[in-house]
């Protein structure tokens, strides 16, 4: 079947895509027409679902003019973070999850090899493709075959350490290897770092100045003024195509191309929830009542007395609820150093050693990609600076490649890291107050994830030897419930009393060591249930086991699985692994 509908002239058949093999056959006009017909239906599909809208609409013509020169998947393609992948996936036999509204959910956010052999690796985090696709050609090369190998780059990956490292590995490879950086001026927030100074200037130079970092690390080098033009990146593509050295493409795309809203708000639709397409007003406006706010108004409060404080974040601001105009009442001391985790923490670690008092910002699941960081640069040196970490946890992120499960068991078991887990709004704040102020140690708070949740009476204000804190005194049995989790706690406390049990209810405030006195207490007990909102293997549970283990007392630990799932919806993922009340309730 043609995608072409000859009943209608210049009309294109979307339904009809199975493979990028349908597209090869067009003229660039029936491409230009095809660009137009795919803009649509994702509009729509990004406007209902929601989704990465500013990356894939600014590289929906170089997606179809990678695909139209290159023969994919026998050439590899690997894309970064692979959230610029929506048309990629219209083109290799995935259309019908984007043109049919029934099918919406039914394909990732990003590129799965368990989906379609068009998508090589699973990917979400940022700064790897250069690295993946470095081993891809070094295979291709041992085995004596001949196809391309292409990594694509953008959205100010290119800050992060490991794309560096592939840039400079791949630059000695004496074969095939194409890059495509795709600039489009912008990371999530716009671009910091030398790096994108240099790329502006190739832009202002259309690609032709002496100062360029590609050509200077050993590449050949080629621009794209117009990245948005599918007769440029088709002509480009098919000049570097069979390549027998390294190449750099560099693209000069705008973010959001074709949909108004997303060209003028480059930074709100990155990634956006369902939104009307002509206003760009949020189809369920945000909750004002919200941790990310509460920590962002407290952090510009907190900045007014003490001006050595300085907030840090790794190219997420709004992930941390530093908007535009919070950057600015904040001025020189909201500092993004890019999509470099590793850079934010030890440059945390160096302003805490100088005197000032730094807060780095971070998505739990972006901070795995500084442990060494965490474990050298900053706890070895003991310097007190302090990590607020967001969206950990089963109230998070949902998809596989962002979940932020492994945060407890990773920074918990790093020594000399004090990791506090507050389980309302004033035990956050006052956990915040005092790290921002102690000199002793590095210390992560974990955001709730939850429901905002407030105390009912005063809470602890200095942490330096904070215990467990015991909530509900009983007997027998006791709950050990750490942050977004105490919740549940209290809930199954509650049945237990209707059941005629009388449990202890403990908050244990600190999740990276054991309160010894309080467990002593606990061992004549019959049982100890413990829930946590993390991977059970490593965290405060198996501590907990591990340290009661010489008594009678059984211990139950409950926790998230050791495993990628993917997509879940959290009450289902909950109930799995007994987290409900009523299951709690139940085990004694």
């Amino acid at each position: 079947m043609s995608i072409i509908d000859t009943s209608l002239p210049g009309s294109i058949n979307l339904s009809a895509i199975s493979s990028p093999d349908d597209i090869r056959p067009l003229t660039i006009e029936q491409l230009e027409s095809l660009a137009d017909a795919l803009r649509a239906p994702l509009i729509a599909r990004l406007a209902a679902h929601g989704g990465h809208a500013g990356p894939n609409l600014g590289f929906l013509e170089a997606t179809i003019a990678l695909h139209y020169v290159f023969n994919a998947p026998v050439d590899k393609i690997v894309f970064d973070v692979s959230h610029q992948t929506y048309v990629h996936k219209m083109l290799t036999g995935r259309i019908d999850a984007f043109i049919n509204p029934e099918r919406y959910g039914e394909v990732t956010g990003y590129t799965n090899p368990g989906e379609s052999p068009y998508d090589i690796f699973a990917l979400g985090h940022t700064s790897t493709s250069v690295s993946l696709a470095t081993g891809l050609a070094k295979a291709r090369d041992i085995k004596g075959t001949h196809e391309n190998v292409i990594a694509v780059i953008g959205d100010g990956s290119l800050s992060g350490g490991e794309a560096f490292e592939g840039l400079d590995y791949a630059a000695t490879l004496k074969s095939n290897f194409i890059v495509i950086v795709n600039d489009n001026q912008m990371s999530i927030a716009p671009n910091h770092g030398g790096i994108y100074e240099n790329l502006s200037l190739l832009r202002q130079t259309n690609g032709t100045a002496d100062c360029n970092l590609f050509r200077a690390m050993g590449f050949r080098y080629l621009y794209v003024g117009y990245g948005n033009d599918l007769r440029s990146l088709v002509k480009a593509f098919s000049e570097v195509k069979d390549s027998d050295t390294p190449i750099v493409v560099h693209i000069n795309t705008t973010k959001g191309h074709g949909l108004p809203v997303a060209e003028k708000q480059k930074e709100a639709f990155h990634f956006s929830a369902p939104f009307n397409p002509k206003t760009g007003a949020l189809s369920t406006p945000a909750n004002p009542d919200n941790y990310i706010d509460i920590f962002t108004s407290h952090m510009l409060d907190r900045m007014a007395n003490n001006p050595g404080l300085c907030v840090l974040t790794a190219g997420t601001p709004g992930a941390i609820g530093f908007y535009p105009d919070r950057r600015e009442a904040a001025g020189s001391r909201f500092i993004d150093v890019g999509i470099a985790e590793e850079q934010a923490v030890a440059m945390a670690s160096g302003l805490a050693n100088a005197g000032c008092n730094p807060v780095f910002g971070v998505c739990g699941t972006f901070l795995q990609r500084a442990y060494d960081q965490l474990s050298q640069d900053l706890s070895i040196n003991r310097n007190p600076a302090t990590i607020v970490t967001f969206y950990g946890g089963v109230w998070g992120m949902n998809d596989m490649t962002h979940l932020g499960f492994f945060d407890v068991p990773m920074i918990s078991n790093i020594p000399g890291i004090l990791f506090l887990a507050p389980t309302n709004v004033e035990e956050y704040l006052a956990m915040l107050d005092w790290a921002i102020t102690q000199r002793v140690t590095p210390v992560v708070v974990r955001t709730p994830s939850g429901k905002v949740v407030h105390a009912e009476g005063e809470v602890e204000k200095d942490y330096a030897n904070a215990g467990y804190l015991t909530v509900e005194q009983g007997r027998g049995i006791a709950i050990i419930a750490a942050g977004d989790f105490f919740t549940i706690g209290r809930q199954a406390a509650g049945i237990m009393r209707g059941r005629g049990l009388n449990p202890t209810l403990i908050n244990p405030r600190v999740i990276s060591h054991l309160d010894t006195d309080t467990l002593d207490n606990l061992r004549d007990y019959q049982a100890v249930i413990t829930l946590e909102d993390n991977t059970l293997d490593g965290g405060l549970g198996q501590k907990i086991a591990a340290y009661l283990s010489g008594s009678a007392v059984t211990v139950h630990t409950l926790g998230l699985p050791k495993a990628f799932p993917d997509r879940y919806k959290a009450s289902d993922l909950l109930a799995s692994c007994g987290l409900t009340p009523e299951a709690i309730a139940s085990l004694v």
